[in-house]
C-alpha cells in the first residue's frame, strides 16, 4: 500500500478504530448492485475478492446477493472483526494485501474494492489485481465521498474537521486520484455511476463517525479532547428530532482489467 502520510503505515491507521468504523461508517446503496448484476453479469454464486475488505462493509453487499466472498485485509483488528460478523457465512479472511493479495491466478469474477482503494500502490496493485482476476472477469471500485457543503451540518462538520483533523487535507485529496483509476484499469474502458446516500445519526453516532477516521485525533493527542468537547455544541445547533444528517455520493467505477 501506498507510503502514509501522518507516520502510522496505512495498514495500521484503524487499528484503534476498528468498533467505531464497523459501527457506524456507512454502507452502500442498492443501486451499486444493480449496476454490478446488468454490468458485469454477477450472480450468486460468483467469487468476489473485497480488496481491503476492513470490517466488512462492501463484502455485506455482496454476501447477501449470496456471493462467496474473499475478505483481503492485511489489518489484523479490522479482519478479525470481519470474521467475527460473518461466522457461518461464504466469507474467507484472507490476509494479503492490494499488491499482494495471496489468492491463486485467475481465480475471482470480480474485484472489488471500498474506501481502501486510496491507500494502495497503484502499479503494483493493478497487476497483482489482473492476476487473480478470470479473463472475462471485471473490477469494481466503490467509496462513499461525503458531501462538505450543502446543509449547515455539512458545512460545519467540516470546518470541525480542517480545524482538528491531523492529515485531514492530504487524507481527503487521495479520493480524487483519476490517475490511480487509470493505472488500474490500464487504458481500457470503463464506467462511472453515482447514487445518492445518506446517514442520520444520534450525538453517540456522531461522535462514533468521528472517531472512525484515521485522521480523527486519537486518545492522548493533544486536540482529542478538544474536539470532542467541540461537538456536542455542533450537534445541538443543527440536529433535527435528535439526529443530524450526513449527505454522501456513492461513486462506482467498473470495468475489465484485460
Amino acid at each position: 500500500m501506498r507510503d502514509p502520510i501522518g507516520g502510522a503505515r496505512p495498514a495500521e491507521r484503524f487499528t484503534d478504530r476498528v468498533a467505531d468504523y464497523d459501527r457506524w461508517r456507512p454502507g452502500y446503496p442498492p443501486g451499486v448492485l444493480e449496476v454490478l448484476r446488468r454490468e458485469t453479469g454477477l450472480r450468486p454464486g460468483r467469487i468476489v475478492a473485497d480488496v481491503g475488505s476492513g470490517t466488512g462493509l462492501l463484502a455485506q453487499v455482496f454476501l447477501d446477493h449470496g456471493n462467496v466472498v474473499l475478505g483481503v485485509e492485511p489489518n489484523a483488528a479490522m479482519a478479525e472483526a470481519a470474521a467475527r460478523r460473518f461466522a457461518g457465512r461464504a466469507f474467507h479472511d484472507v490476509r494479503g494485501t492490494a499488491e499482494a493479495t495471496t489468492l491463486p491466478e485467475d481465480s475471482v469474477d470480480l474485484v472489488a474494492a471500498g474506501q481502501a482503494f486510496h491507500w494502495f500502490e497503484p502499479a503494483p496493485a493493478a497487476a497483482e489485481l489482473r492476476r487473480i482476476l478470470k479473463p472475462d472477469g471485471s473490477a469494481a471500485i466503490v467509496w462513499n465521498r461525503r458531501r462538505l457543503s450543502g446543509t449547515p451540518f455539512l458545512t460545519a462538520y467540516e470546518a470541525l474537521l480542517q480545524r482538528w483533523g491531523t492529515d485531514y487535507r492530504a487524507v481527503s485529496e487521495r479520493y480524487a486520484d483519476p490517475a490511480a483509476l487509470r493505472v488500474l484499469f490500464g487504458g481500457l474502458s470503463y464506467a462511472h455511476h453515482r447514487f445518492a446516500n445518506a446517514q442520520e445519526l444520534d450525538l453517540e453516532g456522531l461522535r462514533g463517525r468521528l472517531l472512525s477516521s484515521s485522521y480523527t485525533p486519537a486518545s492522548g493527542h493533544p486536540d482529542h479532547e478538544p474536539m470532542l468537547a467541540a461537538l456536542p455544541a455542533l450537534f445541538e445547533a443543527h440536529a433535527a428530532g435528535g439526529r443530524v444528517r450526513f449527505e454522501y455520493d456513492t461513486d462506482l467505477y467498473v470495468g475489465p482489467l484485460r
